[in-house]
């Protein structure tokens, strides 16, 4: 029998983004095989994909209850090990929850479920079965994220001053301007959603990433959030002012309606000696900025990056790696943490942050509609 972590996947059918991402990130370095799953609620669709990407139809199942049902039947060595959720946000939280409490890992997408209470919830139950559970922030995986992180964590830059995000899209804005695509577009239904779509879809990126690299805590939030029109509920656009550990000021600013924008994803830390920008249509590039010196601009590869930096890193200097080498990293580092390997704990992002992500995105809205005012981030152990 194969020595791979036996997996199944939960959406992500057709032409998803974030299912070709995942399959692709989960074969990268041999660690998994697909083995079933459910990737379209209709079932002549589920089966016709399955047969489409090569997977055995034998394991695709009706439905999600189905699926554990069935899964739970067979012997423990035959059966899934961990299940990544790729459904819309408002499946996340029932479907991790019965997987958890069924003894499975999981895989989730961010955000990890629609409500801070909801993500309380799976952290008591994860305490109590000791499984694996990771949250793909996916450009935690960058290589030169993690020399960032690493250059930080050993003082490289000093004491931290300033933390900087921004990440501006432009995907919604021939939507937001149509009244019968935003009401049906999923993204701005809070029922699908959540109470976010701008914050909640990639302002909760820029959340967890000043936090990874950086090493401070945000601990409180002012947000000025923008809808457009009054019959849109979910936000499209909106700047969030930070007061962080240690005295450390910031900003996060996100938009989904900035024209002609693709995926800008822009991260600035400053500290008392040096700086350093990265951005993540040109991921391969780490600016490194200090008084009275040329700009640096350090790269995957090479001799000078840290070993997390390395581990992430597949091919020589000069080959370009994207986003689903990004997403494979987190694979990696989650089936290290399932086989009971060695692993640094900036390999995957955990519950935990799910949880911060969550605590972040429902303070943001609380901020915004009690008059832009300063409201605190719960802390989590």
């Amino acid at each position: 029998m194969s020595s791979k972590i036996r997996l199944g996947i939960l959406g992500g059918g057709g032409d998803s983004l974030i299912g070709v991402l995942h399959r692709i990130a989960s074969s990268m370095h041999d660690k998994y095989t697909i083995v079933g799953g459910v990737f379209n609620p209709n079932w002549e669709d589920n089966i016709d994909f399955a047969n489409k990407i090569g997977i055995s139809t034998g394991r695709i199942y009706v439905d999600f209850d189905t699926l554990i049902e069935e899964e739970l039947k067979l012997p423990k060595e035959q059966r899934m090990q961990v299940v990544s959720i790729l459904t819309p946000n408002f499946l996340h939280f029932p479907m991790a929850k019965k997987l958890l409490e069924n003894g499975f890992h999981v895989i989730c997408e961010k955000p990890m479920t629609t409500t801070y209470e909801e993500a309380k919830i799976l952290k008591a139950i994860l305490k109590k079965v000791n499984t694996v559970f990771a949250v793909t922030y996916t450009y935690t995986g960058y290589p030169m994220i993690r020399q960032m992180r690493e250059m930080i964590l050993n003082g490289e830059l000093g004491e931290i001053q300033k933390v900087d995000a921004q990440y501006y899209q432009g995907w919604i804005n021939p939507i937001i301007h149509d009244k019968e695509k935003r009401n049906s577009t999923w993204r701005l239904n809070p029922e699908k959603s959540g109470i976010s779509c701008c914050v909640g879809d990639i302002g909760t990126h820029a959340f967890e990433m000043l936090e990874y690299v950086s090493g401070v805590k945000i601990e409180k939030i002012l947000a000025d959030l923008n809808h457009v029109y009054d019959d849109n509920v979910m936000d499209v656009d909106g700047t969030v002012l930070l007061r962080c550990s240690n005295n450390v000021k910031g900003v996060i600013c996100t938009s989904q309606i900035a024209t002609g924008e693709e995926n800008s994803f822009v991260i600035k830390i400053y500290g008392e000696k040096a700086g350093v920008k990265w951005e993540q249509e040109n991921p391969n590039y780490l600016y490194l900025m200090q008084e009275g010196k040329p700009l640096q601009v350090l790269k995957p590869g090479h001799a000078y990056n840290s070993d997390l930096s390395l581990d992430g890193t597949k091919l020589p200097p000069g080959h370009p790696e994207g986003i689903f080498d990004a997403m494979g990293n987190i694979y990696k580092g989650v089936a290290k943490a399932i086989n009971k390997e060695p692993y640094n704990h900036g390999e995957f992002p955990t519950m935990n942050d799910g949880i911060r992500g969550m605590s972040f995105i429902e303070k943001v809205v609380e901020s915004h509609g009690k008059g832009n005012i300063w409201i605190q981030i719960k802390n989590e152990d």
